[in-house]
Formats: C-alpha cells, structure tokens, sequence
C-alpha cells in the first residue's frame, strides 16, 4: 500500500498496489501493520454503506463532536465520488481547509480522516457505493455539520446539478 500525506494535516490517502494476472487482481486496502508503521490509528469499531442513486448526490460535511470524534477511513466501492474532508480543529496549522479527492471503483483508493475533520462527497456516477470504517460508534447527539456550500471554506464541487437532503442544505454558516 502507499501513503501519501494530503495538505491537512494527518490525512492521508491510501493507494493499494494490485497484483494483476490473466484471473483479475488482489489488492490489500487495509493493514493494521501498515498503518501503525505511519503513526494512523487503526481501531475501527463500525462500519457502514452509503448508496447513492443518483449522479450529482452530496452528503455531508459531518463529523462528531467531542468526546466522540471519529476517525474513518472512507473508499468508493462501486461508482466514483469526489470526497471532501474539512479540517476543523482550531490548533490545526490548516484549519479551515480543505481537501477534495477522486475515489473510483478502478483506482481502489481510500482516505484517511482524522478526528475533527469534516467529511463528505459528490457523487460522480450514478449507483454509487461508499464504504466507511470509523473510530468511534455513532452518538447522533453528538453529530455536527457545517454546510456543504458554506462560504467560508469555498468547496469547488464539480458537478453543478446537485441532489442534497434538506438536512444538509440547511445548516447555518460555520462559526470558528
């Protein structure tokens, strides 16, 4: 596997490396080991599936407050998205950034988010599949979001024809 640090700090993108023969392919996209060896904690207690019909769809930017902050590690299983992560941690030196990246069924590539990063995506094809593992256990009174258009960080999506839930349009504007 290979890791390449991404401009926020401690995420990281995560690129199998396939074995390929006349059968197919085998590629490890996950091992404890590996990730131990870049200091990435690699405790993961939940996992879950997103399904998104449609081309265009945006679901995010969401994270969990303390002391329940998540870290996931995020890869598109069937489709393609363009993932965006937000640091939010004030202590950070990228604080208010942000970070977007291409997660495809062919490139096998996942992220890795550290805690008290914001996360989501757009859909890029429809009948995508995204798959999360995460740190910590949902507590839905501790979730948060900030808008996925807020102004202040910018987001350049790249599909202009979006499908978002009424929840996630209307979060009110960040506030540090």
């Amino acid at each position: 596997m290979i890791f390449k640090e991404t401009k926020l700090n401690d995420a990281w993108i995560i690129i199998p490396e396939k074995r390929e023969d006349i059968r197919g392919f085998f590629a490890r996209t996950f091992c404890c080991e590996e990730f131990n060896k870049h200091a990435l904690d690699a405790t993961f207690v939940q996992c879950n599936t997103s399904f998104n019909k449609r081309k265009g769809t945006i679901r995010g930017m969401h994270y969990q407050a303390p002391p329940y902050e998540e870290i996931k590690l995020v890869r598109c299983t069937w489709g393609a998205i363009y993932d965006v992560i937000i640091d939010l941690r004030p202590e950070s030196a990228t604080y208010k950034q942000w970070v977007g990246v291409e997660l495809n069924q062919q490139n096998l590539k996942s992220i890795y988010i550290p805690a008290g990063v914001a996360h989501g995506f757009q859909t890029l094809a429809d009948n995508s599949e995204v798959f999360y593992q995460m740190s910590e256990f949902y507590h839905p009174e501790y979730a948060r979001s900030v808008r996925w258009s807020d102004p202040v960080f910018n987001i350049e999506w790249p599909l202009p024809d979006i499908i978002i839930s009424e929840k996630d349009s209307t979060h009110p504007d960040f506030r540090s």
